[in-house]
């Protein structure tokens, strides 16, 4: 695994959540940073670990997931880069109830509490963009439960490739394997991959791999399989 050394305090800038802060208080948090390499496959915590801090991904993509006692898997989130996780159990002092996984070659900046704590004493505007950042993932949570109850399958399949607004086409990247988009939008791998070569066959998209061009974006919207 190649190791590519940053500037802790340019990147922790380029962070909304920390873009305001002054160069001072941005040298206090990156001095509570460090770098974290992890290797596909490979575990970054699991369930039942302490939350010291929190992770936000520089490269790579990170699962959060559940896993039953027969090893079945549910995918609950998919962290790419410049994205964070941990940061409600950070506060509530309790031990992650996920597991995360990199699913592919990650580098990561853990940031400890007792920094974002201090920051958070020191200024109100940066305590209101870690509860602006908490809130945004605890709507993302509740359209979750909403896709899953009143939309079907093949609508969140369709919402997962127009999620970013792709335009007439736009070839869209899958960042991780269809099984796991899959677990993510709470359905079967074999349903995924079914309605994707529906689509295919009714010449909405064309899919190579994890390659999927959109060749007719309004009849992909109201796609009902």
């Amino acid at each position: 695994m190649t190791r590519v050394r940053i500037d802790v305090r340019q990147f922790l800038k380029r962070l909304p959540l920390f873009a305001d802060l002054s160069a001072e208080e941005l040298d206090t948090v990156a001095a509570a940073a460090s770098e974290q390499h992890v290797e596909r496959g490979k575990l970054i915590f699991k369930r039942g670990d302490p939350c010291v801090g929190f992770h936000t991904v520089i490269y790579g993509n990170v699962k959060l997931c559940f896993v039953s006692a027969q090893g079945d898997e549910k995918v609950v989130e998919l962290i790419g880069p410049g994205q964070s996780f941990g940061e409600a159990l950070m506060f509530m002092d309790r031990p992650y109830i996920v597991q995360a996984e990199a699913v592919a070659d990650c580098m990561l900046l853990h940031v400890e509490k007792q920094a974002i704590y201090a920051e958070i004493e020191r200024n109100p505007a940066f305590a209101r963009r870690m509860l602006s950042g908490m809130s945004r993932r605890l709507h993302g949570l509740i359209s979750d439960v909403e896709s899953y109850t009143l939309r079907s399958g093949s609508q969140r399949i369709v919402g997962y490739l127009l999620k970013d607004d792709p335009v007439q086409g736009e070839e869209v990247t899958l960042a991780v394997s269809k099984k796991m988009i899959a677990s993510r939008l709470n359905l079967s791998p074999e349903y995924f991959s079914r309605v994707l070569r529906d689509m295919a066959d009714h010449e909405m998209v064309a899919v190579a791999g994890r390659s999927i061009r959109i060749l007719d974006i309004e009849r992909l919207r109201a796609y009902e399989g």
